[in-house]
């Protein structure tokens, strides 16, 4: 089972949780497409460094 770490209690809970059980902490949802944008700009931003 994959675990994840709350930001707010520090306790693991399932990966799939979008609250935490022991605090109520509510988890942000990221989207497919903000994640593939931000890893797109990481590589385009180390390829201007390099280049």
């Amino acid at each position: 089972m994959k675990t994840k770490e709350c930001p707010s209690c520090a306790m693991e809970v399932d990966a799939e949780s979008k609250i935490c059980p022991v605090c109520s902490y509510e988890f942000a949802e990221t989207s497919t497409l903000a994640r593939w944008t931000a890893i797109l700009l990481v590589v385009v931003i180390l390829l201007y460094l390099l280049f």
